[in-house]
């Protein structure tokens, strides 16, 4: 289970890499437009359209990429079927297909609905594919409706699953999502501890989507607190108003870098340039525009119990926040844009003390992180498993014949294709699944002077290959058929 999870946070490289540089775009056009969100400026509405349309859609960008990552082989098939799943599950369930299949109107279909566009859905979505791409994609049809055979099926097969998982969800998620807004009006009365208990599950809450349903309760009119409103308006009590949004500056703007540095530090020496190119986007989209997911989506599924850490910090950061009155509020989100914007604002209460305390939290944030990985020896972003990086470097060549004979070699060492199930590769290595081991001829792989083989299971063997690995792998899945 914990692999297969690990496999979900390795898929999702592709598009968080994308992330950051959404975020910032946005971050500049709010700074250049804090009011009016691009309607004073063409400039700003520029940078703030051009980061949205990515960060707006960052679930169909998960469901393509896992159903990508997750499939056996790299076809464009699985994740046109992560689409294809995710389309469907969402026009399905949207508010107003609700509407139309109750028979009621769009203003009485249940709130949750107006939420099914999540993250979560896209992962569900990107991994459902995903097993129908395994599972399908190599089925023959009867003659007549051969057409539809192999990698057709695949969509097809998806639509299905994923009218299914509709039929489940119509009733699931509605529960889900009005129980935690339920939850949340519970917990607003508790003071600073509820404000903390909130900061807690809004980040726990985040792979899923359902931080929206607590996000509602505290920071919008859904139970009288309207905190973000209020806070804007001037219409609340100073120190008080605000306590639901201060505790996110001092982990977004500090917390969350430093924690970056922390997977930086403890990568594997041989992956820290590729490790730090990722990270320091994240961070610093973190820092300057309070948009944590690229980072947060870096290291949630590779390494759970930081993100669960990460979740009990943010609590905490809230409540020391609340308790001390410390206010500042959220207009795009926790990062340097709004905290300045804010600080000007009437009720904005000693919002200078939210950077002492985010320095604190830093420190804490790092070296907690760094304790954790390396005690634990966690699968944070450079330290994968599996991916060990050996100092390889496959002799330099122009020529594609040369990665076209190494693969040629190594396809039939591995027993051609009545052997070979699957190519896949990592930075260094071919990870190989084969029907029968006794049918890989070893000393042919060796012979084409790659550094080593290694069997990792009865039917998985890794080649290591290189850090140029990828254009073997591209070379052998010429070949596989």
């Amino acid at each position: 289970m914990k692999a297969y999870v690990q496999r979900i946070g390795r898929s999702l490289r592709l598009p968080v890499a994308v992330l950051p540089a959404a975020a910032i775009l946005m971050g500049i056009g709010y700074w250049i437009d804090p009011s009016g969100w691009g309607a004073d400026s063409p400039i700003a509405a520029f940078l703030i359209n051009a980061g949205s349309s990515i960060i707006d859609n960052m679930s169909i960008l998960f469901a393509v990429g896992v159903a990508l990552g997750m499939a056996k082989e790299k076809d464009g098939s699985a994740a046109l079927s992560g689409l294809v799943g995710f389309l469907v599950i969402t026009t399905l369930l949207s508010t107003d297909t609700v509407a139309l299949l109750t028979g009621v109107d769009a203003e009485a279909v249940n709130a949750a609905f107006g939420k099914i566009n999540n993250q979560f859905i896209g992962i569900l979505s990107g991994i459902i594919a995903s097993m129908m791409y395994n599972r399908f994609s190599k089925v023959q049809l009867p003659a007549a409706i051969s057409f539809f055979s192999g990698k057709r099926l695949v969509p097809i097969m998806t639509a299905v699953s994923m009218l299914t998982l509709s039929g489940v969800m119509f009733f699931i998620w509605p529960f889900v999502y009005s129980g935690l807004v339920s939850f949340g009006t519970t917990i607003s009365g508790l003071g600073f501890i509820g404000a903390g208990i909130y900061g807690f599950f809004n980040r726990l809450l985040i792979p899923t989507g359902l931080h929206h349903a607590l996000n509602s309760v505290f920071w919008f009119d859904v139970a009288g607190i309207n905190d973000i409103g209020n806070f804007w308006a001037g219409t609340g009590t100073k120190g008080l108003t605000g306590m639901y949004q201060a505790g996110f500056f001092p982990v977004m703007m500090f917390g969350l870098p430093a924690a970056a540095l922390a997977m930086y530090h403890t990568a594997k020496t041989a992956r820290k340039k590729q490790t730090a190119s990722l990270l320091l986007a994240a961070a610093f989209a973190s820092f300057f525009t309070g948009v944590t997911e690229p980072l947060e989506f870096s290291f949630m599924f590779l390494a759970p119990l930081l993100y669960v850490t990460h979740a009990l910090l943010t609590g905490i950061s809230l409540a020391v926040a609340a308790f001390f009155h410390w206010t500042a509020g959220l207009g795009f989100s926790a990062g340097l844009v709004d905290f300045i914007l804010s600080s000007r604002l009437p009720l904005a209460n000693q919002p200078y003390m939210l950077l002492v305390q985010g320095l604190f939290f830093a420190v804490l944030y790092y070296f907690l992180f760094r304790f954790l990985i390396v005690k634990l020896n966690l699968s944070t972003p450079g330290r994968e498993e599996g991916e060990e990086i050996e100092e390889i470097e496959v002799e330099a060549s122009s020529s594609k014949d040369k990665f076209a004979e190494m693969a040629r070699a190594i396809f039939e060492g591995l027993g051609g294709n009545g052997n070979v199930i699957c190519i896949d590769n990592c930075i260094t290595r071919l990870r190989i699944e084969v029907k029968d081991m006794d049918a890989v001829n070893r000393e042919k792989i060796e012979s084409t002077g790659i550094p080593g083989i290694n069997i990792v299971g009865p039917k998985s063997i890794q080649v290591i290959v290189g850090t140029q690995v990828q254009f073997v792998a591209d070379e052998m899945q010429k070949l596989h058929h």
